[in-house]
């Protein structure tokens, strides 16, 4: 019995190929370049063959970060109010270059990050109800905070929530 050797292999005992396991990697969802240096450093693949394979996904546009980011950006904003800052922290973790998070968070426009806080505010209030309106107030602060709003921004959104709650009665 010959076993087959590749010596560019660390110790990949399968016998498939970086673009094997890197097609498979994809088909669960897009993934940026890095994501996939990892994997297939994981999967024991030389430094060459990892680097090759990345470039040629590259090519075949199967990879692509800055459409990885906008795509992820969208995805998140209408699934789940977050703030600018919360994706900047979701996709740096993605490993995406500071260059392409700037540029994707630059096109979201302010008022989009306010209205989400707005709707977000509103809509503790309306589960916070049976508090104080202190201790209300105190709560949706801290909710807000940790979808990664910055103080100024919770301040501006409680306010106008207040308001058109006041309006609506």
């Amino acid at each position: 019995m010959k076993i087959w050797y590749n010596k560019n292999m660390k110790n990949n005992t399968d016998n498939k190929s970086p673009m094997d396991w890197a097609l498979y990697y994809l088909s669960f969802r897009a993934r940026t370049a890095r994501e996939m240096e990892n994997y297939l450093d994981d999967k024991q693949f030389g430094e060459v063959e990892v680097y090759d394979c990345v470039e040629r996904l590259k090519e075949l546009g199967l990879i692509d970060d800055e459409k990885f980011a906008k795509d992820f950006v969208s995805t998140r904003l209408a699934s789940k109010a977050v703030s600018k800052r919360h994706l900047r922290e979701q996709l740096c973790a993605h490993f995406v270059s500071r260059d392409v998070i700037d540029t994707v968070l630059e096109s979201i426009p302010d008022d989009t990050e306010l209205n989400n806080a707005v709707n977000l505010a509103k809509k503790y209030y309306r589960q916070l109800a049976s508090l104080p309106d202190d201790e209300r107030e105190q709560r949706v602060m801290q909710r807000l905070q940790r979808r990664g709003y910055s103080l100024e921004m919770i301040k501006h959104a409680i306010s106008l929530a207040d308001k058109e709650a006041e309006n609506e009665e």
